[in-house]
């Protein structure tokens, strides 16, 4: 049987910004992939290269393990991983190239990689995985190592026959969720996550998975891995793994990284009650939309849970521009949806996204609006970022040049023409993000004076910042106004 060694692109070091956040997750859906062959008996060796130093790390993996078959196999689950950028693709074609020098087969699944899996063939990768890859990877596994392997009949790959790259017919998605085995944190040393984390953050938080894919058809979202299918792992599956884990690892902290969590109906109210029963204590952050979070009983539940923070895809404070996109939800969704998150007692969290077609100055005026009237719990911004397989991307694909995917989460790069330069949706983020800091440390100015009983070291820092950033918004809204002359003015 042949030895398979499995890794992922994902260097924590390449991407500065989250680099010095220090808040990592380990590779989710490496780990399942690694765990779905063990099962089915390969030998597998996993070798993690979130902290390591550059894709020569490889070099040593291969000359100990002796692998046959190289596996770059990517987290799916992970938005950095989706975002597909070019630190990690080049660090992907490295390890291809050390692996291909020791004479091993190699296989690839990634985002990255099924939007453009010519790419990763012409630079030396064997076989690609198209979407969810657990099946494919395990048939791809056993096939390759028959006297007279037929990778035509296996669904979801891309391969090179002569000069002609061949792409076979679609996979099925996996359904019965409950039926994949728990990822394998057995084989991960968890321990440089935990002490970054501490370090960051004071806390401890691990991923977890609870469902694949969304059946929202927003423009902009590329799914190049679970599609827009929902589906979802029992309340009985994801209890067991989470008891598993704190029994092991001792987490604080848990961030579903589903695209939207508990969505199935009923789903949430029995997960709680698992929770409650288990006795288990952490807290979790998770994703939703605006529009299924006006329910209060799910609200309650989510909080019984555990839940104390939701990041919602507000993305804009512009209807115009939520229509454009295909968003589904509306503005006053977004109010009702954050205030609701606050009375309860579950922080409510947005990303934002500038730089949308034909977005105007009114429009990004109404979102910042938004964001200082509502003052979520945090904020992530973004510039529209055209990937392949969405609707955006083919509305814009003749304006794209050699570059098309950002080197790293933090260059915010605009790589199509708008209303506005590229340089402007930079200091638009550095100054929406000073403005709402500015708003924060108003808030708590306003609330020492009308509560004082509720005053902490806490509310005093905060109310403190607004010395450094009521200036530092103001300049920056002046670096702001100088850019914002429009390109088609």
């Amino acid at each position: 049987m042949k030895k398979i060694l499995i890794t992922h692109s994902y260097f924590l070091r390449f991407d500065p910004k989250q680099w010095e956040t220090g808040k990592p997750y380990a590779p989710l859906g490496t780990l399942y992939a690694v765990s779905f062959l063990k099962k089915h008996g390969f030998p597998v060796s996993f070798m993690d290269t979130m902290f390591a130093k550059g894709p020569e790390v490889i070099i040593h993996a291969l000359e100990r393990e002796k692998p046959d078959m190289l596996v770059i196999y990517d987290d799916g689950f992970n938005y950095l991983t989706k975002m597909c950028l070019q630190n990690m693709r080049d660090a992907a074609f490295e390890m291809i190239r050390y692996a291909k020098d020791k004479g091993c087969t190699v296989i690839v699944s990634s985002s990255d990689s099924t939007d453009r899996f010519e790419m990763y063939i012409n630079a030396g990768a064997d076989f690609i995985l198209l979407g969810e890859a657990e099946i494919t990877l395990l048939e791809l596994t056993m096939e390759h190592s028959s006297d007279f392997p037929d990778y035509d009949k296996i669904g979801g790959l891309a391969f090179k026959r002569g000069d002609q790259i061949v792409k076979t017919k679609s996979r099925n998605v996996l359904k019965d969720l409950d039926s994949i085995p728990f990822p394998a944190w057995e084989d991960i040393d968890m321990k440089p996550y935990r002490e970054m984390w501490l370090k960051s953050a004071g806390y401890f938080s691990m991923n977890m998975g609870t469902t694949r894919g969304c059946p929202f058809k927003c423009n902009w979202c590329a799914k190049p891995i679970y599609g827009n299918r929902y589906n979802s792992r029992s309340p009985q599956n994801v209890v067991g793994e989470l008891i598993m884990l704190k029994h092991k690892f001792g987490f604080d902290h848990i961030w579903f990284c589903d695209d939207i969590f508990g969505l199935k109906p009923g789903w949430v109210k029995e997960f709680a009650d698992l929770i409650e029963k288990s006795e288990l204590n952490f807290k979790f952050k998770m994703q939703g939309r605006v529009d299924l979070l006006l329910q209060e009983n799910n609200i309650r539940d989510l909080q019984r849970a555990g839940c104390e923070n939701i990041w919602m895809g507000a993305e804009s404070g512009s209807q115009r521009i939520l229509d454009a996109m295909d968003k589904g939800t509306t503005v006053e969704q977004i109010y009702e949806a954050t205030h609701l998150l606050k009375r309860c007692g579950i922080k409510p969290s947005f990303f934002i996204q500038f730089g949308y077609l034909n977005e105007e100055k009114e429009d990004i005026e109404k979102t910042i609006s938004m964001i200082n009237e509502l003052l979520p719990h945090e904020i992530g911004i973004s510039v529209s970022y055209p990937l392949p397989g969405t609707v955006f991307f083919e509305k814009v694909k003749n304006q794209l040049g050699n570059k098309t995917n950002w080197k790293d989460s933090d260059e915010l790069a605009l790589m199509f023409n708008n209303t506005f330069q590229p340089a402007f949706y930079k200091q638009l983020h550095r100054y929406v993000h000073k403005s709402y800091r500015k708003h924060l440390a108003y808030e708590n100015i306003r609330q020492m004076i009308s509560r004082p009983v509720k005053i902490n070291s806490f509310r005093i820092k905060r109310a403190l910042s607004a010395l450094y950033y009521l200036p530092a918004a103001f300049i920056d809204k002046l670096r702001l106004r100088r850019l914002e002359k429009p390109v088609h003015g």
